[in-house]
């Protein structure tokens, strides 16, 4: 009884307790999710960024992608942790100031095939982490010095296939990190800015094609490194034909820069600044050397090495040091093989170094071939050394050559010589059987008609020469042909076949062959 009553006291208790545990719970709970959605909208408000995908978008990592989704506005919300932004084949026009200063870690930014024609300063502010940008296929009409400003540490700047008629001086100046940029399909009739050789030591990559410029500062760009010279494509643009021009792409094309090699085809230019007189000039080369005199320039071109150059011992050669460097004040160097440096006007004897700058090897000995190179100075710009390798040859004993055309007229007469003996010289039994004379002929010292007398000819007679001469038609070499032979002690006319003959009353029968007739 007492235990039952003590159940029925202590159960009511035990119920309260668990209740209030389980109320105790729920407050918890609710509590810390309010907490956590005023952070959220605090740190929303306080531009710091929102934490989920923007609707319609693809986030994986630090990828968000918002591609080919029709956006003519940025997202309001983006991930403060993006690294790449995908914006492409979108309707964006424009961009605001701070567009993307709620994205710190920002490294690659794609805007391509989108509707820009300008941005705003500050656009990129609070960017300076980014190192692609991809501005391709928009409707920019020039590149303003403002644009890139903030963006210090970009390495690749994508401009190609835009509207570009104009890109100001000082556009670049801020991209000390530039590796990288493309402004090909543009609009641009001039080279657009001049790059120090100090101020982009990064830059190897220039695209410039498919423009519409009509003459280079070629000055500047033989200033340029080699390294951003071999990257510097100018191909399909509207040159006009000219020896200088014409000259710099020659010894591009003969240090095999990639700008020149991977487009040969390319590379046109106007002869005359007519354009429908446009010419391949790396197929048309005797064009240039010819028509256009450009021969010597490209032949001991100031930049272009000659190769081989061939001289006798003895002989006087000298060196030409060119440049398309302009002033009076400039200095040259030249460094022989063996001779050490010199400048002009130095003479030592076997060298002359003359006031233009040209080098002059006396008498040419077989120690001085080697290498040859040439500098030049201005005082501040440096341009390329120029060599030439000079081969030096002894001399020697010349004999005349060999002539092919005498000793084919020799043949010829041997071959003559050799025909004739053959027709005429031909061992012949003929004339070593003799047939006695007959009975009753008369001799043959007398007799001009005698049996015995030869024909010698190489061909058949064409006509009959005589009274009762046959003609033969089928015999090409020496032949024994009868006239006349006697019967019954009278001449008559041979048939050339079997008759009988009588001689004194006896009768036989005569072959004109070699065998001697017998009675």
């Amino acid at each position: 009884m007492l235990r039952s009553q003590g159940v029925a006291v202590t159960a009511p208790l035990v119920l309260n307790s668990l209740l209030l545990v389980l109320l105790l719970q729920q407050a918890g709970v609710r509590a810390e999710t309010g907490v956590a959605a005023e952070a959220e909208v605090g740190a929303s408000e306080s531009g710091v960024g929102a934490s989920r995908c923007p609707k319609g978008c693809l986030c994986c990592s630090d990828i968000l992608s918002c591609a080919d989704k029709g956006m003519k506005a940025l997202p309001s919300e983006l991930p403060a942790y993006t690294t790449t932004l995908d914006l492409n084949h979108n309707r964006l026009k424009e961009l605001k100031k701070g567009s993307f200063a709620a994205l710190p870690r920002l490294e690659s930014l794609r805007l391509a095939h989108n509707c820009l024609k300008f941005l705003e300063p500050g656009t990129f502010w609070n960017s300076s982490a980014l190192r692609q940008l991809d501005l391709s296929s928009n409707q920019l009409e020039k590149v303003e010095a403002h644009y890139f400003l903030e963006l210090t540490g970009l390495e690749e700047l994508l401009l190609f296939n835009n509207r570009i008629i104009r890109v100001e001086s000082k556009a670049l100046a801020a991209l000390g990190n530039l590796r990288k940029v493309y402004i090909s399909h543009n609009r641009l009739t001039d080279f657009p800015f001049s790059i120090q050789e100090d101020s982009h030591p990064f830059l190897a990559t220039m695209d410039l094609s498919s423009n519409s410029m009509s003459k280079l500062p070629l000055v500047d760009i033989e200033t340029l490194p080699a390294a951003l010279q071999s990257g510097l494509f100018l191909h399909n643009n509207t040159l006009i034909c000219e020896c200088e021009m014409y000259n710099m792409f020659r010894r591009w094309e003969q240090k095999g820069f990639p700008s020149v090699s991977d487009f040969r085809e390319e590379h046109t230019c106007l002869v005359y600044g007519e354009h429908k007189a446009s010419v391949k000039f790396f197929h048309h080369r005797r064009f240039f050397e010819v028509n256009l005199k450009c021969s010597t320039a490209v032949a001991g071109a100031l930049w272009e090495p000659e190769g081989s150059l061939l001289v006798y011992e003895g002989a006087a050669v000298v060196l030409d040091c060119h440049t398309m460097l302009k002033g009076k004040h400039l200095t040259y160097l030249w460094v022989s093989p063996h001779h050490g440096a010199g400048a002009p006007p130095e003479n030592n004897g076997s060298l002359r170094m003359h006031a233009n700058g040209s080098l002059e090897i006396v008498s040419a000995q077989v120690e001085d071939s080697g290498v040859y190179w040439c500098k030049v100075f201005d005082g501040t710009k440096r341009n390329e050394s120029w060599e030439v390798n000079v081969t030096v040859l002894m001399r020697h004993d010349e004999t005349e050559p060999f002539n092919t055309g005498f000793t084919t007229l020799i043949g010829c007469v041997t071959t003559l010589v050799l025909v004739l003996m053959y027709l005429y010289l031909t061992p012949c039994h003929c004339w070593c059987h003799k047939q006695p004379p007959l009975p009753g002929t008369p001799s043959p010292a007398n007799d001009q008609y005698s049996a015995q007398s030869s024909i010698l000819t190489p061909t058949p007679p064409a006509t009959t020469e005589g009274p009762g001469r046959k003609v033969s038609n089928n015999k090409h070499v020496v032949f024994l042909e009868p006239i006349k032979e006697v019967q019954n002690g009278r001449l008559r006319a041979a048939t050339g076949a079997l008759s009988p003959v009588s001689v004194s009353g006896h009768s036989i029968t005569s072959v004109f062959s070699d065998s001697p007739i017998v009675p």
